[in-house]
């Protein structure tokens, strides 16, 4: 047995989510198409009775808790033993669970906030308390409205940051339960805490009219519950017996603006003893009505150090440390230098002109300051804030600076990595790892959109698009669970509409029905149904889906089309105006009408699935007549879509709106030849970047799909590899070909929506990909492209280890697979033979030969569409242009558009007749060499 989980965690926490947390184990066996027969669970509750029950089957994931629920506080012991179809009993595995604080009866504590302070203010608190003997058992139960770092008797409780983290605060807080037992002794005893606004203080708001979304002053919620031998129980929760002061070190701290921080004013034994100057009794508040709700998700955590790679000056003169990783969270230093002396620290995630560029950060000054106490070697770090940074100035460093005494501290939700890319090519070996660095700086407490400017929020339709590949890389089921909770409280108070922000930090976040945006609702909880085997999840949040697909109907027209309102379209699509990210090829309307269709079929699948049988037949038939009016309109009979975007062609292929075989070749012949048009450049914005490699070789373009895959050219996946870059950026062109930062303010390099094809590369070129929920049934069909020769995935499924992958040879292909026990895979080879297996490894290998496209070099009559085929003739055309027409170059490498018809002669019109004749007799001559190599 391996894996056993009480809760969606894993991070070994034994704090269950609730009174009634489902059940995960897998078992760990060398036996081939082994599957579980039965499992046996076994609990041992708190009060010694024992309880039992059998799963017959293969159920292993999500299991639902089959037991009485647990009381609060209730500690158990689960052992499960599993059984396979061959009779062998597995060795049993066992695990503890506990129970927090379930109910308001529980609680005794007050809120309490920072005495006489501004309520952005940080500051610190705390109590003095005796304790008769020495204690058997302690728990911490601690939430907050902002963050809070405690300690007990000077040691810090647990390892969390910025706890408690950023919910939607009007409606839940996030309670962590920490046991204390022992940092507590006999005799007199200090809990203090540092307080800090964080996310609730925060202003929110673009063009500098910031506003603050939550009204009144960070608070502290705490109850120690400390149990002796004689069974008595000593309770400490905040309360009006508590002090506070703002008079301390921490002077001032900002989520956007970074940390001050002076140890001159520092006792370092401050929550060690019970008196002080300066502290006056904490103001107790109101109840502020949140539901306090134990932590659903594993929280911010330090998880990596990252060491300086170099150290520049700037031409201004100023000391520039490189990390050589775009990264999120904050810098430890270490100095020594007198009394009163302060150092300040400032980020950035690139350089523009030599010097750090902050012009993108907007009014987040990301600026840490830290002022020395003096004498001995000092180590500092900021504790409520982070940033996104590669780059960190150092200014007014005492003495020489030494690289070494700056480490960049890597923070993010300590979810397990699960997903893990091999390829021939490693550039998309750098941009599978750059998707990672991504999904790490911005799942961060909440997924949000960036981690360095003015911004930082949890933008729906980022999440959206990118939930697919966020389940591969990482086990994000119960992070992800917990933002749905928010996403369903602010939806409620939205009459149903889902905001474009969640949590909503701006009231214009509620403005307006987005189409993609909204559609969080319905995709995100369905990805992780069909990732994880969530069904808990999905029933948990039907309502919200359902709520969400009515008001859609609401906008809809009589026959199921959503034309009207403001909508975001394909976001960023790179033919959109800079400043109307927008307006791309795509018309918004269709990208409405699409996500319709989606979301009412995910509703009515989800409905299935959850036995809801009338609602699964009446949103079915909404989406089927959806599907057949987005046809009537919006699609011609040859095939050609009113609106000429790639974006719009892989939405109806891949959503299933386009289900007729032949129209299906048309519409995929036709995005081909749009894509090749575009000179394999990326043509698709937030919306359809994470389809249109799905649609393409889903009607068998391959060739097409590995040009634009390989593509180094800008826009395109790897151009920002080529580079350095180390993130995925928010536009195609965060940063010019010529070296500078792209003009626009909204330019981040740190972005994680156009990554999302990373999905596709486990999913599609390596093959792995789950055919029933949470992988019980594997599906092994890699789509083997031209110009590669191995591609590999491995993931870490509810079931196990799972892998899939392939090499290649001038006209073989091995195709290999892991399949974990308990789980089958279905296996379609690229030679279309398919095959059914059970668990273990397995291997096929089959004759396979690219079918390239057939060019013909005619000099300046060269087609157009066989010129952009044939990249050794492009090169070569390129060259000649540069050489006599350097502004003529420039539409061979970003505005020409390749068409079939069109020839080069066309394309040159105008040109000078010497330049001219220098390009037919290159195109000549390297015709003329191809046909003597291939004459015998």
């Amino acid at each position: 047995m391996a894996d056993l989980r009480v809760g969606r965690r894993r991070d070994g926490a034994v704090w269950t989510d609730g009174a009634a947390p489902p059940v995960s184990w897998r078992t760990a066996t060398p036996a081939t198409g082994w599957t579980q027969a039965s499992a046996h669970l076994l609990v041992t509750r708190g009060d010694g009775a024992v309880q039992e029950h059998v799963v017959d089957g293969p159920d292993a994931v999500l299991v639902p808790w089959p037991f009485p629920p647990l009381q609060p506080r209730e500690r158990v012991r689960l052992e499960v033993t599993t059984t396979g179809s061959d009779g062998v009993r597995a060795t049993p595995a066992a695990v503890e669970a506990e129970a927090p604080l379930l109910t308001a009866a529980d609680w005794s504590a007050d809120w309490v906030a920072l005495p006489d302070a501004a309520d952005d203010r940080p500051g610190q608190l705390r109590r003095g308390f005796v304790l008769p003997a020495e204690p058997v058992r302690a728990r911490l139960h601690v939430t907050a409205l902002g963050a809070y770092e405690v300690e007990l008797n000077g040691t810090v409780v647990g390892d969390e940051v910025l706890a408690p983290g950023w919910t939607s605060y009007r409606d839940r807080v996030l309670v962590a339960t920490h046991d204390v037992t022992a940092q507590l002794h006999a005799g007199e005893n200090v809990v203090g805490a540092w307080l800090a606004g964080a996310w609730f203080t925060e202003r929110y708001g673009f063009f500098g009219r910031a506003t603050r979304a939550y009204a009144g002053p960070a608070a502290l919620l705490a109850q120690l519950e400390v149990d002796l031998a004689d069974g008595s129980r000593v309770t400490v929760g905040t309360d009006g017996t508590w002090t506070g002061r703002t008079a301390g070190p921490l002077l001032t701290s900002g989520i956007y603006a970074g940390e001050e921080f002076d140890a001159t004013r520092h006792a370092p034994s401050w929550s060690r003893t019970t008196t002080g100057p300066g502290w006056s009794p904490v103001r107790v508040l109101a109840d502020p009505g949140a539901a306090r709700v134990p932590a659903t998700a594993e929280p911010v955590r330090r998880t990596q150090e990252v060491a300086a790679v170099a150290v520049l000056t700037t031409r201004a003169g100023a000391t520039v440390v490189d990390f050589g990783q775009n990264l999120v969270g904050r810098v430890r230093i270490r100095v020594q230098g007198p009394a009163g002396h302060t150092v300040t620290l400032r980020h950035a995630e690139v350089l523009e002109d030599g010097e750090l560029a902050t012009r993108q950060l907007r009014y987040a000054y990301s600026v840490d300051r830290y002022t020395l106490a003096g004498g001995e070697p000092e180590e500092w770090e900021p504790r409520f804030t982070f940033h996104g940074f590669r780059y960190l100035q150092v200014d007014d460093w005492p003495g020489e600076f030494d690289p070494a005494a700056v480490t960049a501290v890597v923070c993010h939700s300590d979810m397990a990595r699960t997903g893990t890319f091999t390829c021939s090519e490693p550039l998309l070996e750098r941009l599978h790892e750059n998707v990672v660095w991504s999904m790490r700086g911005n799942f961060l407490s909440i997924p949000t959109d960036c981690p360095q400017r003015d911004e930082r929020l949890g933008w729906t339709g980022d999440l959206q698009v990118f939930a697919g590949t966020a389940a591969v890389l990482h086990d994000c089921d119960a992070f992800l669970t917990s933002w749905l909770a928010d996403l369903a409280a602010e939806q409620e108070h939205s009459g149903g509409v889902v905001p474009i922000i969640v949590p909503t930090a701006m009231e214009s976040d509620r403005e307006g029905v987005v189409a993609a945006w909204g559609d969080a609702a319905t995709v995100v909880p369905w990805t992780l149904y069909e990732r994880f085997g969530d069904t808990g999840l999905l029933a948990r949040q039907y309502a919200s889906m359902r709520a969400w697909v009515d008001v859609e109907l609401a906008q809809a027209d009589g026959d199921g089309l959503w034309s009207r309102g403001y909508q975001l379209g394909d976001w960023l699509d790179p033919r959109a105006p800079a400043h109307s990210p927008r307006e791309g090829r795509t018309h918004p309307s269709l990208v409405a009408s699409a996500y319709l269709f989606r979301s009412l079929d995910l509703v009515a699948r989800s409905a299935a699935v959850l036995g809801h049988r009338d609602d699964a037949a009446r949103y079915a038939a909404l989406a089927e007549r959806t599907r057949t009016a987005f046809l009537a309109t919006y699609v011609t009979p040859a095939g050609r879509m009113v609106s000429e975007g790639p974006t719009t062609y892989a939405m109806a292929l891949v959503f299933g709106l386009a289900t007729d075989p032949d129209l299906r070749a048309r519409l995929g012949r036709r995005l081909a030849e749009i894509v090749r048009e575009d000179g394999y450049r990326i043509g698709t914005g937030f919306v359809g970047t994470p389809l249109v490699m799905d649609a393409l070789c889903a009607t068998g373009h391959l060739h097409t799909a590995s040009r634009l895959l390989l593509q180094t050219e800008a826009p395109s996946w790897l151009y920002p590899v080529t580079v350095g870059a180390t993130t995925v950026w928010e536009r195609w062109d965060a940063l010019l070909p010529d070296g500078s930062v792209n003009g626009h303010e909204m330019t981040s390099f740190n972005h994680y929506a156009l990554g999302a094809v990373v999905d596709w590369l486990h999913r599609g070129l390596a093959g792995l990909s789950a055919a029933e929920p949470g992988f019980a049934r594997l599906r092994v069909a890699p789509a083997v492209l031209p110009g590669l020769t191995s591609a590999g995935s491995r993931q870490v499924t509810p079931y196990g280890p799972a892998e899939a992958g392939w090499e290649r040879t001038a006209d073989r292909v091995r195709v290999t697979a892991l399949v974990p026990p308990g789980a089958t895979a279905e296996v379609e080879l690229p030679d279309g033979t398919r095959h059914e297996v059970g668990s273990g490894a397995h291997a096929w290998e089959v004759d396979l030969t690219d079918e390239l496209p057939a060019t013909e070099l005619r000099g300046l009559d060269t087609d157009l569409a066989d010129l952009v085929d044939d990249p050794d003739a492009l090169a070569l055309v390129r060259a000649e242009v540069a050489a006599f027409d350097p502004g003529r170059a420039l539409a061979f490498a970003g505005a020409l558009r390749y068409e079939a018809g069109s020839t080069l002669r066309t394309a040159l019109m105008f040109a000078d007749p010497d330049g001219l004749h220098r390009v037919h007799a290159a195109l000549t001559d390297l015709h003329d060499t191809r046909t003597t190599e291939e004459t015998p």
